[in-house]
């Protein structure tokens, strides 16, 4: 690609992402960009001819012909938002401005294997798509998060813990021939982080922890995930706590995090005490119900997992860290111990403006952290590149993108 190609993109891009932003007529884009009118205009209507943005209605004035408005196309251009648990897969069909326009959950076992389940999830988009009423050409991207280590570039899920027979398997490939948008994948809390960041125009830089069975972060800095030089960025599950080198880790370590504060750790130490405890959601509803063990035992991997945000806070300096999965609904029990804990380790500086809060979004903030990254790559200069080509490149998650929707 040529300079003046890439300055070209870039450009348009920026222009999306005003318009997305909320910017809503020529005159307001020359303005923010320095771009003449001429120049706007231009670049505008190649948008407008390629499906990505619309011009409709009017703009009250007080004088004059009345500018039409701007804005992301609707009837024309979708994206398709999937969030792949272990038990379940979850996908939406939304207009790229956010509204989500169909969705539905189906159960499914992630231990059947990519072939079976990648399957079912591309049937689930075409049940959903005819739901919408759009036909399959109207898909602009789809995005998909799953519950295992990801190489962000091409979209290869590395030694899955949880994912029997998905051992360095290419997700985007299987969709080649059968979608032509293209693909992007990543780590399902990565998708999290990105759409709890979307809900907190204030924080720049944000951690998303979940606690559930495991434990994992998720790092968002300037609306762009943090994943590092092969996507393992933020699995602080296996940082060790010290004092509990007797405790062993499915890594194979001891004394890991995971294997002391994780929602599994606190059901098999009260399993071990007695209690009729099989899954993470027994230690909630204990918890609730007032079991003065099960709240003791929250409690101890509260502050365990706050000597590791401690340091994470003092390396990573977040103006946010967001605490989501099964275990953060015991907020109560869980918020005070690990605030105590942060504010006890980290430095001052670090700690004076940083909020330690939950989750604002529930289960739904891996949907939507994958809608807002279909956006992203779509509004991006990669994305307007390969929509001016009409390719619809399979691809992982891992380069970079402009903040979207």
């Amino acid at each position: 690609m040529t300079v003046a190609a890439d300055r070209q993109l870039t450009a348009l891009s920026e222009l999306a992402g005003l318009v997305a932003g909320g910017a809503s007529r020529r005159s307001q884009l020359a303005t923010a960009t320095g771009l003449s009118r001429a120049a706007v205009a231009q670049r505008v209507d190649l948008l407008i001819s390629k499906g990505l943005l619309v011009e409709t209605g009017t703009a009250a004035t007080e004088r004059g012909r009345p500018p039409l408005t701007l804005k992301l196309a609707s009837d024309t251009a979708v994206v398709c938002a999937v969030d792949l648990g272990a038990t379940h897969s979850t996908v939406a069909v939304a207009e790229l401005g956010g509204t989500v326009l169909a969705e539905g959950t189906e159960n499914l076992d992630i231990n059947e294997g990519p072939e079976a389940v990648l399957g079912g999830v591309d049937e689930q988009i075409g049940r959903l798509l005819a739901e919408a009423g759009h036909p399959a050409g109207h898909v602009r991207a789809i995005s998909m998060g799953v519950p295992g280590p990801v190489e962000a570039r091409t979209g290869t899920v590395i030694r899955p813990p949880i994912m029997r027979g998905w051992d360095g398997y290419r997700v985007p490939g299987f969709f080649a021939g059968r979608r032509e948008a293209p693909v992007l994948v990543d780590n399902d809390v990565n998708m999290m982080a990105l759409g709890e960041y979307g809900r907190r125009p204030a924080t720049a830089h944000l951690l998303y922890v979940k606690v559930g069975t495991g434990i994992g972060c998720g790092i968002v800095s300037g609306g762009v995930v943090h994943r590092g030089a092969t996507g393992a960025a933020g699995d602080i599950g296996h940082i060790r706590v010290p004092g509990h080198d007797d405790v062993l880790c499915h890594c194979g370590n001891t004394g890991c995090v995971e294997a002391v504060a994780s929602g599994a750790a606190i059901a098999a130490t009260l399993r071990q005490a007695g209690l009729p405890v099989r899954h993470v959601a027994d230690v909630v509803r204990l918890v609730a119900a007032g079991d003065p063990l099960a709240r003791r035992q929250v409690r101890l991997a509260a502050q365990r997992l706050g000597d590791v945000l401690a340091s994470l806070v003092s390396f990573y300096n977040p103006d946010t860290i967001v605490l989501g999965g099964s275990i953060a609904s015991l907020h109560d029990d869980l918020l005070a111990d690990i605030r105590a804990a942060v504010y006890r380790r980290a430095l001052p500086l670090a700690t004076r403006t940083v909020a330690i809060e939950t989750t604002v979004l529930g289960r739904r903030a891996g949907i939507e952290g994958a809608r807002r990254l279909a956006v992203q790559h779509l509004l991006s200069p990669e994305g307007i590149g390969q929509m001016l080509a009409g390719t619809g490149m399979v691809r992982g998650a891992g380069s970079g993108a402009a903040t979207g929707s």
